[in-house]
C-alpha cells in the first residue's frame, strides 16, 4: 500500500505557533501573555483614539475602541482594552490624568518620557 505524502504547506500551517507577548502592569503585578497581533492592533487603536478625541474616561475610550474594531477583531474588546491600557501605562506611553473621577487618560506629552 503506498504511503499518503503530507501536504507540507498544510502540515506547516496546523503547528503554526503565533508570537505572544508578556504584558506589563504599572503596580508591578504579573501580566498577561496575549498574542501580538492582538496587542498591536489594540495598542495602535488606543494610541489613534487618543490622538482623535484627546484625554478621555476609560468608559469612552473602551467605547470608541470598540466601535473602531467592530467586524475585525475576534476577541472580546474591552478586556483587551483593560489588558493593553495598563502595558501602555506601565511603559510610560499614556497615563492616569491626576486626581479625574471618573478615571481619565491622556497621551504622554513627549518631553515627559
Amino acid at each position: 500500500m503506498p504511503r499518503l505524502q503530507r501536504n507540507n504547506t498544510l502540515h506547516k500551517e496546523m503547528y503554526k505557533v503565533e508570537t505572544k507577548i508578556l504584558t506589563k502592569h504599572p503596580a508591578g503585578k504579573q501580566g498577561v501573555n496575549i498574542l501580538k497581533r492582538r496587542y498591536d492592533l489594540i495598542r495602535d487603536t488606543i494610541l489613534a483614539v487618543l490622538r482623535d478625541k484627546g484625554d478621555l474616561t476609560f468608559t469612552q475610550l473602551a467605547a470608541e475602541s470598540s466601535k473602531r474594531l467592530r467586524g475585525r477583531f475576534d476577541g472580546k474588546v474591552a478586556w483587551y482594552v483593560v489588558t493593553v491600557k495598563l502595558d501602555l501605562e506601565a511603559r510610560k506611553v499614556i497615563e492616569r490624568v491626576p486626581k479625574t473621577r471618573p478615571q481619565r487618560i491622556k497621551l504622554v506629552q513627549r518631553g515627559n518620557r
